[in-house]
């Protein structure tokens, strides 16, 4: 493939100015062959990498950025680039006829998604080698798994990049080990190593955490020297400390109660799970597939039994106290968001909540209806509640028009919960933001709160917001013995 060089002058100014720490992030990184953006969620990470792309076409004889995000955001960088720049972005998605013309055309700046990567690898492979192309890569934790098959294209195609850049908001998505391919697929181990099961061993938050004080601290050792091998190429500020305005973010742990027949079917399956579990007589927080699944189904009854017995027709414990907040909300005449893990409750809270301009979001709407509900809960004030799942709508959405988030349930995975939370609380927002949790008493939603919480503070370690001896002050690995306290409380139901 011979190389395309387009004679039309383009324009690589900027419309817009940079925020100080924007411009203070784009300096550090311009030269650097390879870098990561770590910046807070709600900060402008796509700033920064806008302006770094219009550099490289002007100054560092790139002849292609291309830029690889999640599908439902490829409108979103669309938009951006329009709004930041005088360059018209090319898209290149699963339909290879029309990718040709991208391929062999003179395009500055390319959009596709990931799986994209994998579809036209072959093509992107011979691309490269006929091109200067950089590449920016948003969301990066995508990449957070080196077995799966997308990490494995996209570590394939490394070396072929002339510069390259990632970014995402959580680098340890859900663990620390989570930063390990991320940082390879830009230096090929020369920070973190070359050997993920090493790396993963030393930082992997497990249940012998609790009871073995030297397995510890070799663990807190391990996590809180990540940052210091990355950060020669790696930019991470936050809310708190990069000198921007943002209104205050408060959170409420809302208690609830079962209701009757909630809690008997709760019980019921949790004598099962307790059964099950006692079998090897041995804990797992996530790792482990089969037991999670069995956890999931406690988390899907607290949430709303309807999910797994249709004939449930009481109102549950949660949905008593949504009602309640929902009408407080609405009575100041204010926008909220509610987010749960489960497809079944969108649609079943979006039908309930109709008569108030209720929108719904989640994996099996299409791109467009995906959109549709973004635009009219921005744009149209009759439009009041949004019905979401995380997986769908976590990233890369600002949602500044309400501020007050609900989660009605949330899962195992930390990166859904911080990236939900701030689709509200970013640059924009000029009210004061509510993080409501709806945690049912004596229930896995407690080990849920404590795991979640363990999870934060060793990322915030990881990523180097916090010091040792703070994260040691407030981390009692306490998610261990909920979990035990849990499974006692079944077995002695049986008794």
């Amino acid at each position: 493939m011979s190389k395309i060089v387009s004679n039309i002058k383009t324009n690589y100014e900027s419309k817009k100015n940079a925020f100080a720490y924007q411009a203070m992030a784009f300096e550090f990184l311009k030269d650097l062959n390879y870098s990561a953006i770590f910046h807070e969620q709600g900060l402008g990470k796509t700033k920064i990498a806008i302006d770094l792309a219009l550099y490289w076409l002007n100054k560092r004889q790139i002849d292609t950025v291309l830029i690889v995000t999640k599908k439902q955001l490829i409108q979103n960088w669309y938009n951006e680039f329009l709004l930041h720049s005088f360059i018209k972005p090319r898209v290149l998605s699963n339909k290879k006829n029309e990718n040709y013309y991208i391929f062999n055309g003179a395009s500055k700046v390319i959009l596709t998604n990931f799986e994209t990567i994998s579809v036209e690898k072959e093509r992107i492979s011979l691309f490269l080698r006929a091109r200067d192309v950089a590449i920016i890569v948003d969301e990066s934790v995508k990449l957070k798994n080196p077995d799966s098959k997308i990490t494995g294209d996209f570590l394939d195609l490394s070396g072929l990049f002339k510069i390259k850049t990632i970014m995402t908001g959580t680098p340890v998505a859900n663990r620390p080990y989570d930063i390990w391919s991320q940082i390879y697929f830009l230096d090929n181990g020369k920070s973190l190593g070359n050997d993920f099961k090493d790396f993963k061993k030393r930082t992997n938050l497990s249940n012998d955490l609790a009871d073995n004080v030297i397995v510890r601290k070799k663990f807190e050792t391990s996590v809180s020297k990540i940052f210091e091998k990355i950060n020669s190429f790696s930019v991470r500020e936050t809310k708190d400390r990069c000198g921007i305005s943002l209104p205050q973010k408060i959170y409420k742990c809302i208690h609830c109660e079962f209701e009757l027949f909630q809690k008997k079917l709760y019980d019921s399956v949790l004598l099962y799970l307790k059964a099950e579990l006692s079998k090897d007589n041995k804990l797992f927080i996530d790792d482990e597939r089969s037991v999670l699944k069995r956890l999931l189904r406690l988390t899907e009854i607290v949430s709303n039994p309807r999910i797994v017995n249709d004939q449930y027709s009481e109102i549950s414990g949660k949905e008593k106290k949504l009602d309640y907040l929902i009408n407080k909300i609405l009575e100041n005449n204010e926008k909220c968001i509610i987010w749960s893990c489960f497809i079944e409750n969108i649609e079943y809270l979006t039908k309930k909540y109709s008569c108030f301009g209720s929108l719904k979001i989640h994996g099996k709407m299409s791109i467009d209806a995906r959109n549709r509900s973004v635009n009219l809960f921005k744009q149209e004030s009759g439009y009041r509640i949004l019905f979401a799942t995380p997986q769908a709508a976590k990233e890369g959405l600002t949602l500044t028009v309400a501020n007050h988030v609900i989660f009605y349930d949330r899962g195992f995975n930390l990166d859904d919960y911080l990236q939900a939370q701030d689709r509200i609380h970013r640059i924009s927002q000029t009210k004061t933001c509510y993080v409501y949790n709806l945690i049912m008493e004596d229930s896995v939603d407690e080990w849920i709160d404590a795991l979640l919480d363990a999870k934060h503070y060793a990322a915030l370690l990881a990523q180097g917001d916090i010091k040792s001896d703070i994260y040691s002050k407030y981390v009692d690995y306490s998610y261990c013995d909920i979990m035990r306290e849990i499974l006692e409380a079944g077995e002695m139901k049986n008794v």
